[in-house]
């Protein structure tokens, strides 16, 4: 059985008895008003042809698709997943339909994945993801963006706000910094920090704040080991761990999971002779054990505020920041020491 090509817009026009143009205002969401009557008479022949509108002839129309890029660093990350999902959820309640791209942490990629989006006419663009130290890269990112906003989108990020955009940026300097102070209280004064990549402004807001809690309780960071912002960045990292340390913070929960997993292996008991610590309080702790100190981001707010921001009905004349604090939470990986 063969099937039957699909009807065209000028079929529709023909059983509708309206001009090709008329079908297309009313088929291809154009704003320029149709009548009731012939909407009714273009719709109906849609209907009876199943007529499948050309999605890329909508968004010439409109100036806009039904789209969302939506830009991530690493989907694999449970941080990242968990805020797609909350910027999904806002986009299903509008009709609309998020297309999610992975950077794998390029800059590069980040960069193509803008220019696609750009050229598919998507009403809106989220960039979830640090920004980092590097301000070559930072500036061509800000004028892609620029370049998506000149065309009628609107961009939202999660980050720093660095890009001249709506910005949902989460407090991770204060975080980190009541993290250690919360340690502190435990009895901590020695700690390593797994700092993740050096140029990423989100592991370095981390380590900072985290140095300037320590130091107010009269703490000291004694060593500081850089490494991915992987489960496997945390695992390789605490290998180089010395033993003069009573507490290891991992400046994202997926490094402090891979720490722990190395420290068993190493026989090294997780919190009776270290204790661990790490940042975000990403879903799958739940099945951690033992359970993670941390501290806790709202992830899948952080999504939906920003596609709040890029979809609201009157945009702002003027970038806003929205800023998301973390909550501390103490749990089983982390113990108070003797006095």
């Amino acid at each position: 059985m063969t099937s039957q090509p699909a009807a065209t817009l000028s079929e529709v026009a023909r059983r509708a008895g309206v001009s090709v143009a008329t079908a297309s205002r009313v088929l291809n969401g154009s704003e320029r008003s149709v009548g009731a009557d012939l909407r009714h008479r273009v719709l109906a022949a849609a209907a009876e042809l199943d007529y499948v509108p050309n999605l890329h002839a909508q968004a010439v129309a409109r100036g806009s698709s039904s789209l969302v890029g939506l830009v991530v660093h690493d989907i694999a990350d449970p941080y990242f997943s968990t805020i797609a999902a909350g910027v999904m959820a806002a986009a299903d309640e509008r009709g609309l339909i998020v297309s999610l791209g992975s950077t794998l942490a390029s800059a590069e990629r980040e960069l193509d994945h803008v220019a696609l989006l750009r050229a598919q006419r998507a009403r809106a663009l989220i960039l979830a993801g640090s920004r980092t130290s590097n301000a070559t890269q930072t500036r061509r990112l800000a004028r892609e963006v620029q370049a998506f906003r000149s065309g009628g989108g609107r961009v939202a990020c999660i980050s720093q706000p660095l890009l001249g955009t709506d910005t949902v940026e989460p407090e991770n300097t204060e975080g980190a910094r009541a993290l250690a102070v919360a340690l502190a209280g435990l009895g901590h004064r020695r700690f390593a920090v797994l700092a993740g990549p050096e140029p990423l402004l989100t592991a370095r807001d981390r380590l900072a704040g985290f140095r300037a809690g320590v130091t107010a309780a009269g703490g000291e960071v004694r060593h500081v080991l850089h490494g991915p912002f992987t489960r496997d960045g945390g695992y390789h990292a605490v290998g180089d761990l010395p033993s003069d340390v009573t507490c290891v913070f991992a400046v994202n929960d997926v490094m402090a999971v891979g720490a722990m997993a190395a420290l068993r292996e190493r026989g090294v008991s997780v919190p009776g002779d270290l204790s661990v610590a790490g940042f975000d309080d990403i879903p799958t702790l739940r099945d951690v054990a033992p359970s993670l100190t941390t501290v806790r981001l709202p992830l899948g707010d952080l999504g939906r505020n920003a596609a709040e921001l890029a979809l609201a009905p009157d945009p702002s004349p003027s970038p806003r920041v929205v800023t998301i604090p973390g909550e501390v939470v103490l749990r089983e990986s982390t113990r108070p020491l003797p006095t």
